[in-house]
């Protein structure tokens, strides 16, 4: 027997019955059969250390911070095993380490519940901060929401809720489902705000769409009319700015019929007024000259010199006419900047004197009643006529001499 091999913890007999010593007490741990008793010692020894070997799993997977629940499984079921577990070793101290493992496990699940009640009252604070944003667009005055914008944000808050719902912890039922049920009211809420402004956006666009047809009628019948037309179509178009918008989708094409009405109205008119540029085009040159010859009594300080060539070149302007509309503005600044240095030359002159007897005096009041006598029988042929551009030039000159003649109180 005393070459039979021993261990601390254990020995093996001549049958190969090994032996596992605990405290003062010693029990059988099974044979190892067609095996030498070295190899019989060995297999149960191996036993232990893979016994020891789970402890010490279970040790790094608490000290890890593993599911403290899992730990607790596996250390009960460990436990079961050590109790008479058939192997080679010091199995008491195996079975005080899971005893320590049970207090650490206590911790662990103690630190682990804190935490999971944090991380359950931030899930449920973000999940709210959530419901809260939605309601906020909720209650936002519905005539006056940006729908595109709301309603991007309102999927883009939805999907924030369904990836916390994956992803976050999981929420007790009932406070999940009262959360979700705010959140569904305010977004049902704004569905049906939604439906009802493009439902009423729709009938609107209807009306205009309806009202803007019948201005194009109207504007095409207008054809006939050639540049006699275009006041009227002004005035539909004014009409047409105050009906609104008829839609993304028919706006453009009704426009581009209306403005083909109106194209038609102003290319007769554009005929019309190339031939009256044409035919004016002398008049212009003459009233060029004319201004070369009345410019250089801005520098005369003489006022009955300069009143006298001024009235002269302003007889001679009126007797030669009309001239092109895109110059009429030019040509009448540069006239009336004349007539202003020289009327400025009466004015100082009145304030020394009697501005109304000098008036009288010199005639400048009845020269100026003349003209806009005669500007007046223009006007009022104009209107006759019905031609807009005549009308505007005759009103603009008529304006400027009627100015003038209540400056020197004619």
């Amino acid at each position: 027997m005393s070459g039979l091999p021993v261990h601390p913890f254990g020995r093996v007999d001549e049958d190969g019955t090994v032996y596992v010593t605990e405290g003062d007490k010693e029990r059988s741990v099974g044979q190892y059969p067609d095996g030498t008793p070295e190899e019989a010692l060995a297999y149960f020894v191996r036993k232990f250390d893979d016994l020891a070997g789970q402890v010490t799993l279970l040790e790094q997977r608490a000290r890890a911070g593993a599911n403290a629940a899992d730990v607790a499984k596996s250390v009960r079921h460990l436990r079961e095993q050590l109790s008479d577990a058939n192997a080679v070793g010091d199995l008491e101290a195996l079975r005080t380490r899971l005893s320590a493992l049970d207090t650490e496990v206590e911790e662990l699940s103690d630190q682990q519940k804190e935490a999971q009640q944090a991380a359950l009252a931030d899930a449920m604070a973000y999940r709210e901060s959530i419901v809260i944003e939605a309601e906020k667009l909720a209650a936002q005055n519905s005539a006056s929401i940006q729908w595109k914008k709301t309603s991007a944000q309102v999927e883009e808050l939805f999907s924030k809720w369904q990836q916390h719902q994956k992803d976050g912890p999981r929420l007790p039922k009932n406070d999940a489902n009262a959360l979700w049920k705010r959140f569904r009211t305010a977004r049902t809420h704004l569905d049906t705000e939604r439906r009802k402004f493009f439902a009423d956006l729709d009938s609107r666009h209807k009306v205009a769409r309806d009202a803007k047809q019948r201005i194009i009628e109207r504007a095409e019948a207008l054809s006939s009319q050639g540049a006699d037309g275009v006041p009227e179509y002004r005035a539909l178009l004014d009409e047409w700015k105050s009906v609104g918008r008829a839609g993304r989708k028919h706006d453009d094409a009704l426009w581009e019929k209306f403005k083909a009405a109106g194209d038609v109205l102003f290319q007769a008119k554009a005929e019309i007024d190339a031939k009256d540029n044409e035919e004016f085009a002398e008049n212009l040159v003459a009233k060029q000259a004319l201004l070369e010859e009345a410019e250089p009594l801005l520098k005369v300080t003489d006022r009955q010199s300069a009143r006298e060539k001024l009235r002269s070149i302003q007889e001679r302007w009126d007797e030669i006419g009309k001239v092109p509309r895109d110059n009429f503005r030019q040509i009448e600044d540069r006239l009336r900047k004349v007539e202003q240095h020289v009327r400025q030359l009466d004015e100082d002159h009145w304030q020394k004197t009697d501005p109304e007897k000098q008036a009288r005096q010199d005639g400048m009041a009845s020269q100026l009643e003349d003209a806009i006598s005669k500007l007046e029988e223009e006007l009022n042929a104009a209107k006759a006529g019905g031609n807009e551009k005549q009308i505007k030039d005759a009103q603009e000159a008529l304006d400027a001499r009627r100015a003038w003649l209540k400056v020197i109180g004619g």
